[in-house]
């Protein structure tokens, strides 16, 4: 692996770099599959880092398998996005105020349910379409659609629409670059961890200001 070359830094300026080696390593274990799986499905109601960041290692480990991890990704993502439903649709009344207590620094608001609630009057399909493709918090939409109760037809559609077309896309791009990808990814690990920063603090922006 080309990583090898690359001088870390040390503490904790160097903590992405070291999470990112671990990934890497994990990512061609035998279990990497469920895990995968397992990640996408808590991220989709509970967990606030996407799948992207295991699914990406994946693919750069065994890229033959992009489009199955893609799948994996996906079916794990739609599963805890009915996960969220039904916390939304049988146990808010009770989770609520965990939800916005801690999940409310990185945008998990009572303003942002009520958002939610309009851009899903406006166009349910829509809004779970862009949710689930989009830095758009999904966690946010998938409990949103059990408290506001869109029809389980529509939810479904919607998010194995939008998760597809986000986890195939990354899946492609990763594996049409290749070891490219993984050079660049190294070269400019603490740059792309801002990015996604941004764009997660951006997906949160958007959501805040729809509506």
């Amino acid at each position: 692996m080309s990583g090898g070359t690359v001088e870390r830094p040390r503490g904790l300026r160097g903590l992405h770099y070291r999470l990112y080696d671990w990934v890497i390593r994990w990512a061609a274990h035998r279990h990497a599959r469920t895990a995968l799986f397992l990640f996408a499905l808590v991220e989709a109601s509970v967990f606030p880092i996407p799948p992207d960041v295991l699914l990406i290692a994946m693919c750069l480990s065994v890229p033959a398998s992009k489009l199955r991890f893609a799948a994996i990704a996906t079916v794990g993502s739609v599963l805890g996005g009915l996960l969220g439903y039904a916390i939304g649709w049988g146990f808010w009344a009770v989770a609520a105020p965990w939800f916005f207590d801690w999940l409310g620094p990185i945008g998990f608001t009572p303003e942002n349910f009520e958002r939610v609630k309009q851009l899903y009057q406006d166009n349910a399909f829509l809004a779970l379409f862009a949710a689930g493709f989009s830095p758009i918090p999904y966690k946010v939409f998938t409990i949103a659609a059990g408290v506001f109760e869109i029809g389980l037809g529509v939810f479904v559609t919607a998010s194995v629409a939008g998760r597809a077309a986000r986890f195939t896309l990354v899946a492609l791009i990763v594996g049409w670059l290749g070891a490219a990808a993984r050079d660049f990814i190294e070269k400019y690990l603490g740059w792309l961890t801002l990015a996604f920063v941004v764009l997660l603090v951006l997906g949160f922006w958007v959501l805040k200001h729809l509506g």
